[in-house]
C-alpha cells in the first residue's frame, strides 16, 4: 500500500481509470454472454451516466446546453457509434484482442487533427502510424500466419476486428471535436452530451430486441458498466489535471493489462503470441508519440 501512495498522484488515477475502464469490459462482457444485446447494455450505460452527468452539471449550476450545440450533437453521435462498435468487438473478441485494437486511435488522432486542426505531423507520430499499424497486421494476420501453431496463433472474428478498429476510428474522431468544443464549452457539457444522444439512439436501434435481464447478477452488470465507466472518466479527469499528466498518460495502456488479467480470470482466454507481438507494436508506438519533445503540435 505504501509503494502505491508513492506513485504520483496523476499516474495514481490513471492506473484507477485503466482499471475501472478494463472492469467495465469485462461487464460488458459479462452480460453479453447473459443474452443482454449490445444496444440494451449501450442503453444502460447511457441511462446510467446521462443521471450522473446531470447531477454534476446541477452542481455546477451552468446550463446543459453549451453553446455549440451542431459540433456538442456531432461529438455525441459519434460517440455513440463508436461505443457500439467498441461494445461489439468487446462481446466477439477476447478482452485483451478487443482493448488493445482500440488503441488505435492516436493514429487517427493525428491524421484527423493534420487534415481538419492543421496540426503538423511530427517524425515521432509516422513512427507511431508505422508502428501501430504493423502491431494491428500481426495481431490480425490477413492472408497469412505467422506461426503454424493454434495456440500461438488464434484467428480473429473479422467482424469484431473491423467494429475494433472502427471504434477507434470514432474515438479519434471524439477527440477532436472535444479539442474544438474545450475552447467553448465546460467539460461537464461536453460528457453529458454522449449519453443525451446515445440513450434515445440506442433505444431507437434496439427496437423489439429489448431482454430481460434474467438474473439479479444480469441487472448488476448492467448497472456496473454505467458505474465503472463514470468512476473511470472521473480517474481520467483528474489524471489529465496532474503537473505531469502528459507521461501519466502513458500508464493508461495498463488497460490492456488488467483486460486480459480479468479475461484470463473470468472467460479463460489466454492472449496468444502474436497479441503479444502486436501490443508491443502498438502500444511502444504509442509511447514513442506520446513521450516526444514537447515542442510538438499540442496533444489532445
Amino acid at each position: 500500500m505504501s509503494s502505491f501512495l508513492a506513485i504520483p498522484v496523476s499516474v495514481r488515477f490513471m492506473l484507477c481509470s485503466a482499471l475501472f475502464f478494463a472492469l467495465m469490459g469485462g461487464c460488458v462482457k459479462g452480460a453479453s454472454l447473459k443474452g443482454i444485446p449490445v444496444l440494451e447494455i449501450l442503453a444502460a450505460r447511457a441511462l446510467i451516466s446521462s443521471a450522473l452527468s446531470y447531477i454534476d452539471i446541477r452542481r455546477k449550476r451552468i446550463s446543459p446546453w453549451g453553446i455549440n450545440k451542431p459540433l456538442l450533437i456531432a461529438r455525441g453521435v459519434v460517440g455513440t457509434m463508436a461505443l457500439v462498435c467498441v461494445f461489439y468487438a468487446v462481446t466477439t473478441l477476447p478482452l485483451a484482442e478487443a482493448t488493445l485494437l482500440q488503441y488505435l486511435y492516436p493514429v487517427f488522432t493525428s491524421l484527423l487533427a493534420f487534415f481538419f486542426l492543421k496540426e503538423k505531423i511530427l517524425r515521432s507520430t509516422i513512427v507511431c502510424i508505422l508502428l501501430s499499424l504493423t502491431g494491428l497486421l500481426v495481431m490480425v494476420q490477413p492472408g497469412f500466419s505467422l506461426f503454424a501453431s493454434s495456440v500461438a496463433s488464434v484467428a480473429l472474428n473479422p467482424a469484431g476486428v473491423a467494429a475494433a478498429i472502427l471504434g477507434s476510428l470514432g474515438t479519434g474522431i471524439a477527440y477532436v471535436l472535444v479539442r474544438k468544443l474545450s475552447s467553448t464549452e465546460d467539460p461537464s457539457v461536453i460528457i453529458f452530451y454522449f449519453p443525451f444522444i446515445a440513450l434515445p439512439v440506442s433505444f431507437l436501434l434496439l427496437g423489439n430486441n429489448f431482454v430481460m435481464p434474467p438474473d439479479a447478477a444480469t441487472w448488476a452488470l448492467l448497472l456496473l458498466v454505467g458505474v465503472f465507466t463514470q468512476i473511470a472518466q472521473y480517474c481520467l479527469t483528474m489524471a489529465i489535471k496532474g503537473e505531469k499528466a502528459a507521461k501519466a498518460t502513458a500508464y493508461s495502456y495498463a488497460q490492456v493489462i488488467f483486460s486480459a488479467l480479468i479475461g484470463w480470470a473470468f472467460f479463460m482466454e489466454v492472449p496468444t503470441i502474436t497479441t503479444l507481438l502486436g501490443a508491443l507494436f502498438i502500444i511502444g508506438g504509442a509511447l514513442v508519440n506520446l513521450w516526444a519533445p514537447l515542442d510538438r503540435a499540442p496533444k489532445l
